[in-house]
């Protein structure tokens, strides 16, 4: 709960910067200065593309677009001082706030460096301005705060992160622990001589009405309580994607986790529609074969499940024959052992 209400006032701060940015800029291009318009554009673009917000998209997009305009930002500050635009030179205390708040922080700890290594000299070739030693000192003084509540924040983050396995909101575990858990069940799988299953669950959201997504992600919680209590003790399942779930299924060959899949996939059809909702799932099965690892294992569950999902979803497919399994066939097939 912690870390959703810290991510909440975060994005929320966010929100209320870039509306405050979005002011300055609409009144500083009224009144015709249009080096601080531009700034401000770009600071709120800053925040507007950091991972503050949430996003539906990939990150990755977003992530490249955000380190563009972030040095795009930091090229218009450090050009005040030769253009002389005394409003902006105030941007220069902005800088390492920003980039220390809303970047990742290797990068931003090294955009930050670049940015002193470039401007501290600058400020100090200006001879004859009075106003250079009342930039420099307290410029060092807010980048040394700056790095100091980052370096905090950081050791924070580390101590509190083996508290953060599971999402708050499905109870389900972390996807960063995903890659390890994998490994360690393929592992013991191997040496133990047994057979081993994942499943990729995922909601055919690209099929339902557009009404009824603020329905579903108020469902999510109940749809993480259904898939715990519907999974045996030593089973383990985690949320890969807004609506997509991976479930490890130790000593389960791919026809009985077939089975399993279409029992999960009935019982959320069930759960979504005594909510009113008309939503179908779809499920991709993958068995453990010879020379796979944890990264070939989920891919070969994703493909299954998104050739379910372009066959119209509402269906369990299996990744090692490709075959189309119906209700009738699966609850026909091998139980669990």
């Amino acid at each position: 709960m912690a870390q959703k209400a810290e991510r909440y006032l975060l994005s929320r701060f966010a929100w209320l910067g870039c509306l405050a940015l979005t002011a300055i800029a609409i009144t500083s291009l009224t009144s015709g200065h249009f080096m601080i318009a531009a700034a401000s554009l770009l600071g709120a673009a800053v925040i507007w593309t950091s991972p503050a917000l949430p996003r539906r998209l990939p990150q990755r997009p977003w992530d490249m677009l955000n380190g563009l305009l972030t040095v795009a930002l930091t090229l218009l500050v450090t050009a005040s001082i030769w253009l002389d635009t005394e409003a902006l030179r105030g941007w220069l205390f902005v800088v390492p706030l920003l980039v220390l708040g809303l970047l990742p922080p290797r990068r931003s700890v090294l955009l930050v460096v670049l940015f002193l290594a470039i401007i501290m000299p600058t400020l100090g070739s200006l001879y004859g301005d009075p106003t250079r030693h009342q930039i420099i000192s307290p410029l060092l003084l807010t980048a040394g705060l700056a790095l100091i509540f980052f370096f905090l924040r950081e050791y924070k983050a580390r101590q509190l992160a083996p508290l953060r396995r599971t999402d708050e909101l499905t109870q389900a575990a972390s996807r960063e622990y995903l890659s390890a858990d994998l490994h360690k069940e393929i592992q013991r799988s191997e040496r133990e001589g047994t057979d081993m299953s994942i499943i990729m669950l995922g909601l055919d959201a690209h099929l339902s009405e557009p009404g009824q997504d603020a329905d579903l992600h108020a469902l999510l919680p109940r749809i993480g309580r259904f898939l715990h209590s519907q999974l045996r003790d030593f089973d383990s399942y985690y949320r890969v994607a807004d609506l997509q779930f991976l479930i490890i299924l130790p000593g389960v060959p791919t026809r009985g986790a077939s089975t399993r899949a279409e029992q999960l996939r009935k019982g959320l059809m069930t759960l979504m529609s005594s909510h009113g909702l008309t939503l179908s799932v779809s499920a991709g099965v993958a068995g453990l074969n010879i020379g796979d690892d944890a990264h070939s294992l989920q891919q070969s569950a994703a493909s299954a499940l998104q050739s379910a999902q372009k066959k119209g979803g509402d269906r369990i497919q299996s990744y090692s024959t490709w075959s189309h399994i119906t209700s009738e066939q699966a609850t026909t097939g091998d139980p669990l052992r």
